[in-house]
């Protein structure tokens, strides 16, 4: 089973003006669809990031990727990294870590990876669950993901917005009021709070509106790496009893060792592990008790499952992270997490933010109570809307944005301001 053509998608859809410790997000968040053909006419899907560097990585491993066995995913691995081989110019890509070269070929990797798992559960006539091991639950819990937000995206400056379905979250009502409109609509039973955008006091403040208002649920913090160490430890004892683990309170591996050799509660990261090579000094200084797992930048569904492995060899707790992103990859991460015996906290999600605009048919991917049902048909179990995706590569040709960059975007309306982790 050849590839013979592989097709990549820059699209753009809407996305709210949603608050964190780097700015505050663009009217457009960018994502690649990329479609996999073989010459017995099946296709593949997958979903990457939309920052104009990282198409281009793309495009460039995409002609030695012609011609292999959609099987072979071992020298797929091989043959990217060969045509990234003296790649520099290696990016943060927002607010997930620092990467090296082998995380840059992991990145790049991924899509086709989740495309080629595609083509070969549509192959057997199996769901891709079932490549990866055969589903241990059936039923993929997501978390209600809050933000800090401002009503609408400014038309000149801050105040003139027009708000739009989910107003404005600056205090701890609008952050409860926020939790309330997505449980309503979506069933979640567990909730995150980006924070990192208010000093601390404020935003354990908003955490403990949340606790009063849903009492028994599950509670998380994300400051994103915004406090210095000893501000991180007087959180997280404030904190204790309500949160059920603390995010990337503080920068690096060191900065959260510090944290967490007095934390009463678990630290959890997506910032300071990003890759394998992170694994062992994380290990070594017991920095991280929970990693979130992103199939998007550790290597793809099947490079995850190794993660795991390690995670459960040392003890390590599994959640998932997500960024805005639409159905394509909301599937891949439902199959993964349900494959995935020891990731036992619920997943983020940003998907009811980018909802509105996603790319796959609708109808497979629908919450109930919080979950997601893994998708049952063959491969991913999604298909896409032609018609949607031709709309959303139009907005990527004509919305001006090609690179995520929230900082720039917050310093339009407010030119003081700078992006500094940690902040407090």
């Amino acid at each position: 089973m050849k590839i013979t053509e592989i097709v990549l998608t820059p699209v753009a859809f809407r996305d709210p003006p949603l608050l964190n410790s780097a700015g505050v997000h663009e009217p457009w968040a960018l994502r690649t669809i990329v479609e996999v053909h073989t010459d017995e006419g099946i296709s593949g899907l997958g979903e990457t990031y939309g920052d104009i560097a990282h198409i281009e990585r793309l495009r460039q491993v995409v002609p030695s990727l012609i011609g292999l066995d959609a099987f072979a995913l071992g020298p797929m691995h091989q043959r990217v990294a060969a045509a990234l081989h003296g790649v520099t110019g290696f990016d943060t890509h927002g607010l997930t870590g620092k990467f090296s070269a082998p995380g840059t070929v992991d990145r790049v990797y991924s899509p086709f990876e989740v495309a080629c798992l595609d083509i070969q559960g549509k192959a057997v006539g199996r769901p891709v669950v079932d490549l990866l091991g055969g589903a241990v639950r059936t039923e993929i819990p997501y978390s209600a993901y809050l933000f800090y937000k401002w009503a609408g995206h400014p038309s000149a400056k801050l105040g003139d917005e027009e708000p739009d379905q989910w107003g404005a979250a600056l205090d701890p009502a609008g952050v409860v009021a926020q939790a309330k409109q997505l449980i309503d609509q979506y069933g979640f039973k567990s909730i995150k709070l980006k924070g990192g955008v208010f000093a601390p006091d404020q935003e354990v403040e908003a955490i403990k509106a949340l606790r009063e208002a849903f009492p028994g649920t599950p509670l998380r913090l994300d400051p994103n790496a915004a406090w210095h160490p000893e501000t991180g430890i007087k959180v997280a004892r404030e904190l204790d009893g309500i949160v059920e683990y603390l995010e990337d309170p503080s920068p690096e591996i060191e900065g959260m060792a510090e944290v967490a050799r007095s934390a009463p509660m678990p630290l959890a990261t997506n910032m300071c592990v990003v890759s394998f090579e992170h694994l062992a000094p994380a290990v070594e200084q017991d920095a991280v008790q929970v990693i979130l797992s992103d199939h998007h930048y550790w290597g793809g569904l099947t490079r995850s499952a190794k993660l795991a492995a390690i995670c459960e060899t040392f003890g390590i707790g599994l959640s998932m992270h997500s960024n805005s992103h639409l159905g394509i990859s909301l599937a891949a991460m439902t199959h993964l997490a349900a494959a995935t015996p020891n990731l036992t906290y619920a997943c983020d999600t940003h998907y009811p933010w980018n909802a509105a605009d996603d790319v796959v048919v609708p109808g497979v991917l629908s919450f109930k109570d919080g979950s997601l049902t893994v998708p049952s048909g063959p491969g991913l179990g999604v298909e896409l809307d032609r018609d949607v995706l031709a709309r959303l590569a139009e907005n990527y040709r004509t919305c001006g944005i090609v690179k995520r960059d929230d900082t720039g975007y917050m310093q339009k309306f407010n030119p003081e301001y700078e992006k500094r982790r940690p902040r407090w």
